[in-house]
Order: C-alpha cells, then sequence, then structure tokens
C-alpha cells in the first residue's frame, strides 16, 4: 500500500514522538489523524496484548466538548438513549443517530458536569452535527474540539501499570466509570474502558504539552511489567465482537441492527425516535452476528457479500485469521432469514468463495 502523505490535514498526536521511536510499521487516518495499526505484527501484537500490557495512542477519539445551560437538552436530541441515569462518575455509550434511525457515530460520552460533557467519538465528523442543532434549536451551549487526547493502557496487567502512574485509586474505577487522578501538577480523567476485552484504561491527557512526559513515565514504570507499544488490534477486537463504525456499521444501519437496541430506552423526543422504535416493535430485517469462516482468507478490507442459494443475504466487513481459536473470525450483517446461530452460508473472500457458518456469540 502507498504510504501517507503528509500534510496539516492529516494531524500527528501528542504522542507521535513516542510512537515513531517504538517502531510503528503502519497507520490509518482516523478523524483526520494518525492512528497507528501495527508494531510487531497484527498476531504478535495481538498474542502480547492478551498476556501484557501495551500502551495505546489513540488520540484519534477526538472529544467534542458540549457545555452549557442547554448541553443536556442537546444531548438528548443526538442520541437514543436515556441520559438522566447517567451517573456524575459516568462513561456512556450513546449511539447518535439521524432522523431515519441510521448511525452517525458511536462516541462515548463523558460526564464532567451537570452541564458539561464529552463525546469521544469514532470516525466521523460529529461536531458539525452537533453543532448544526444546536445553532438551528438557539440552544445556550458552547461546542468546540478541546485540546484533548486519549491515551490508552491495555491489557491484563493494566491495573499494575497504572497504579504505579496514578496510585492505587485506578484500581477502584469500576467499569466504564471514571476518577479525576493526578500526574505531575495535573489532573485527568482516568476511565476504566478501551477498545480491547482484554481490560484497561483510558487517560483523557489535557493538553498537548503533557503527552510525551505521561509515555515516557508509563514505559519507565512498566518495564518489568513487558510493556510495548500497541494499538486497537483487529485480531483480538473481531474476535471480541467490538464493532468499528464506518466498517461493520454505516449510516444504512440502525443501532437496533447492531445489536445496540439497549440503548435506545429515552423516553424523550430524539431525532429519530419513530423509526427506532417502529422497529424496536417490529424487529429488524438484518443484524451482526459472528461468523466463522473456513480457512485463511487475508484480512477484510472491503465488503465480502455473504450468499445463500445462490441469493445474498448479508454482507462480511471485518474478518481475519485467528490464531488461537484456528478459524478466521468475521463480524457479518445478516439478514434475518439466515442469522441464527449453525447457520452454513458461503462468503465471497479476496481468496474465492469460502463455508461460513453463523455463531452463537463472538469468541470473547
Amino acid at each position: 500500500m502507498a504510504e501517507i502523505f503528509p500534510s496539516r490535514r492529516v494531524r500527528k498526536t501528542p504522542f507521535s514522538a513516542g510512537v515513531e521511536a517504538a517502531g510503528v510499521k503502519g497507520y490509518t487516518v482516523y478523524n483526520h489523524m494518525l492512528l497507528p495499526t501495527v508494531f510487531e505484527s497484527v498476531e504478535f501484537d495481538a498474542a502480547h496484548l492478551k498476556q501484557h500490557v501495551q500502551v495505546w495512542d489513540v488520540s484519534c477519539e477526538r472529544q467534542v466538548s458540549i457545555k452549557g445551560p442547554d448541553a443536556l437538552r442537546l444531548m438528548k436530541l443526538i442520541s437514543p438513549r436515556d441520559m438522566d441515569r447517567m451517573a456524575d462518575d459516568q462513561c456512556y455509550y450513546v449511539p447518535a443517530v439521524d432522523q431515519n434511525g441510521g448511525m452517525l457515530n458511536d462516541p462515548v460520552s463523558i460526564k464532567l458536569a451537570t452541564d458539561h460533557y464529552w463525546l469521544s467519538l469514532a470516525d466521523g465528523d460529529l461536531l458539525q452535527f452537533a453543532l448544526g442543532i444546536a445553532i438551528s434549536k438557539g440552544f445556550d451551549v458552547d461546542i468546540v474540539e478541546p485540546d484533548v487526547s486519549p491515551l490508552g493502557v491495555q491489557g491484563p496487567k493494566a491495573d499494575d501499570l497504572m497504579a504505579r502512574v496514578f496510585g492505587d485509586a485506578v484500581r477502584d474505577i469500576r467499569f466504564f466509570r471514571y476518577k479525576r487522578l493526578a500526574f505531575q501538577g495535573q489532573e485527568f480523567v482516568v476511565a476504566r474502558s478501551g477498545w480491547s476485552k482484554q481490560g484497561g484504561f483510558e487517560i483523557y491527557v489535557e493538553g498537548t504539552e503533557n503527552g510525551m512526559p505521561l509515555w515516557d513515565a508509563l514505559f519507565d514504570a512498566g518495564q518489568d511489567l513487558n510493556v510495548r507499544a500497541g494499538c486497537p488490534n483487529q485480531v483480538e477486537r473481531v474476535e471480541s465482537g467490538l464493532l468499528s463504525y464506518g466498517s461493520d456499521m454505516r449510516r444504512e444501519n440502525t443501532p437496533i441492527e447492531c445489536g445496540l437496541g439497549k440503548f435506545c430506552n429515552s423516553p424523550e423526543n430524539y431525532i429519530g425516535k419513530s423509526a427506532l422504535e417502529a422497529q424496536l416493535r417490529d424487529g429488524p430485517d438484518r443484524m451482526i452476528r459472528a461468523v466463522a469462516i473456513e480457512g485463511e482468507t487475508g484480512m477484510c478490507s472491503d465488503v465480502w457479500p455473504m450468499f445463500a442459494d445462490g441469493k445474498q443475504v448479508g454482507q462480511v466487513a471485518s474478518a481475519i485469521w485467528s490464531p488461537e481459536f484456528q478459524t478466521t473470525v468475521a463480524i457479518g450483517m445478516v439478514d434475518r432469514t439466515h442469522w441464527d446461530a449453525g447457520t452454513v452460508t458461503e462468503v465471497e473472500t479476496s481468496n474465492g468463495m469460502r463455508r461460513a457458518t453463523v455463531q452463537k456469540s463472538f469468541w470473547r
């Protein structure tokens, strides 16, 4: 693949110097920013993540800050999730949808105060959407992208590493909750969250100048824990069924089709409510499913159609060989007629047609 041409539009991050020194071998562009994709190899990185601890530059999870007297009113319009249930120290997964219930993004919201929220974005320009709604409604809110860059610490040794840098208070943080913890005279939001199922944290680093001091402190503290630089890993995340907006789901999909119906529980008149309520009542025609594809197919970089009896019954947008489970693990959007566990189909992969079986659940 051709190299990414450097420009001001494709931004480096506060941790780029550390990422480069760690020997990054590949990048993608996510929210106009560099996101590492591989260090040693995808397979090696996955195995290491499952055993040790990694530090991830996920600055590309850009923040949209919504602050002001009407912040909660705007949040209730953007997402079908019931925002009134959100605790003061909580992080919320909040699908954002259009007027037809189509997914626009699936950010994590951090409640900083009753009138201040951050939206930690998947790949997409949700800031403009929020700004447009606020302007059209005349809401009293300030919407900006703050100088906040998340840094992930993921893996089974994450608690030990984080305790050495932030103190034992990190061990008490519950899943999808956060604490404000001190580091070198600063105070950062530290959440128990991250895009892996190996456990870990995301540190919301405020101020670009604080990026490398924190990066270096984590590596200095974790040498005996076999700490390495890492990144969201395609093998581990597909095994775990962690969905990627833009790949596994897009605007043509609703949260219900993506298995996110439990987050469509708001009593408010949010954007897209009538469409989602109708689908909740009648059920979707297709849904996300785990799919095992026979043999090594290579990594899926485009949509692979799924067939049964000569008719397309779905598609796969994420697939990769799993050394641990000895199959090609995949995430499919499968029609109702063929989404039951055990259903056998065929997927047209980049290496030809392969037998595929719908699974009862993901591998993790």
